[in-house]
Order: C-alpha cells, then structure tokens, then sequence
C-alpha cells in the first residue's frame, strides 16, 4: 500500500493510500481520532475500518491531520481538520473520477469530523461513525443528514457513553428520507480494545451493513 503525500490547506498530509485494479471501484475516506490523546491513521479502529473497505472492493486512503506524523500544521479544534477531510477527498476523488460511490468513515474524533464532511459534499452516499463523541461534540449540523448512515459504539464505552450516542440517533431518526442504523458492540470499550469479542463484531457489522447497501443500489 502506497505511501503518499498530498497537499493540504496549511501543507503537505500524509496519508496511505490503497487503489483497486477496477478504474470504477467505490471511494472511502477513513478519519482518526483526536490527536491530542494520540489519534493517528495507524489506531488500530481505523486501521481495521481501512482494510474493511479495501476487502470490499472499495479504493481507499486514510491519513494524519494537520500536526499528526509527517503532516504539516497544527492542530485547529476541528476546523482546520475539516479542511484537511476535504483536501483528502478531493484528492481521492481526483484519482478516481470514475469512482461508483462514495464513503466517510470516522472513529471518535474522525466521526465528528467524518459527519461535517458529509454535510458538505454531497456526493457522499454513505457513512459509518464509529463511537460519534456526542458528549464532547455538538451534533446539530445534522439538520437534516443528507445521506443514510451506520453509527456504531460499545455498550462499555467510558469515553463516550452510550446513552449519549443513543440520544444522537434518536435524533436523527425523527428525520425523513434516510435511514440511520445504530448497532452497540455488547461489552465493547471506546477503542475495541479485544480482538475477538469486540474489534471483529464491529468490523462484521460494518462490512454487513455496507454490502448491503451496495447491493441495493445496484438493483
């Protein structure tokens, strides 16, 4: 999988970037948690949510925001890092302007940023948050989501409980014209931390709900 370097808003990203053979083959971004408590593109979530993509058939990139590695900057309280999500994207989509569709994936912090992106370009036709911080982030962008969606979270999160999460799609529930499926990883940490009962359900659930969704736009 490549390595490669991309320009941002205040400089060069970095980012690993893992193309398909088929010119045609779906895109999806994935986005890392706070990098103040040591968010990178390698955390083990997105790292696992990359290769899940991949496994399905998508092209996909993942990368440091702004101050993170080998990327240039510093951090900007999620502003700035919304800016270096739409350098990424665009990127990507200018490697693959033939792609099917297009996906945001985010963990943690990634996912609060992942769902800002979604409300601005609206070429993306769907996402996955994983463990969405509503406890820490205001959510009512989503006014409404443009795009139907997964959340996911562990029902032992002590970063983000998950009655907050719950409270979120609660709300986006009463909205019309999209669907936003949530799905608790029982027993499950903020970070998944056991392989077996807990990375690999939340990686099985993903993977389900995005080939179905697949599926049914090529009816």
């Amino acid at each position: 999988m490549p390595e490669v370097i991309f320009p941002g808003p205040e400089g060069r990203l970095e980012a690993r970037y893992h193309p398909q053979k088929e010119k045609d083959a779906p895109i999806a971004i994935v986005l890392h948690p706070d990098p103040r408590y040591g968010g990178t593109m390698n955390n083990r979530v997105v790292y696992n949510l990359h290769y899940a993509f991949y496994n399905m058939g998508f092209t996909v990139l993942r990368f440091n925001f702004r101050g993170v590695g080998r990327s240039q900057g510093v951090f900007d309280e999620g502003i700035g890092e919304l800016s270096d999500a739409a350098s990424a994207l665009d990127y990507l989509q200018s490697l693959n302007q033939n792609a099917k569709h297009c996906w945001v994936a985010g963990f943690s912090f990634g996912a609060w940023i992942g769902m800002q992106l979604l409300m601005r370009r609206p070429e993306i036709t769907g996402f996955i948050s994983v463990a969405p911080p509503a406890n820490l982030y205001d959510f009512s962008f989503l006014a409404p989501c443009p795009a139907s969606g997964l959340i996911i979270n562990g029902t032992a999160d002590r970063v983000v409980p998950p009655k907050d999460v719950t409270g979120l799609v609660s709300k986006l529930h009463e909205q019309k014209g999209i669907t936003v499926t949530h799905h608790q990883v029982e027993g499950a940490g903020h970070f998944f931390e056991d392989e077996e009962t807990q990375m690999k359900p939340m990686v099985s659930t993903v993977s389900t709900y995005v080939k179905r969704r697949l599926t049914e736009t090529t009816r």
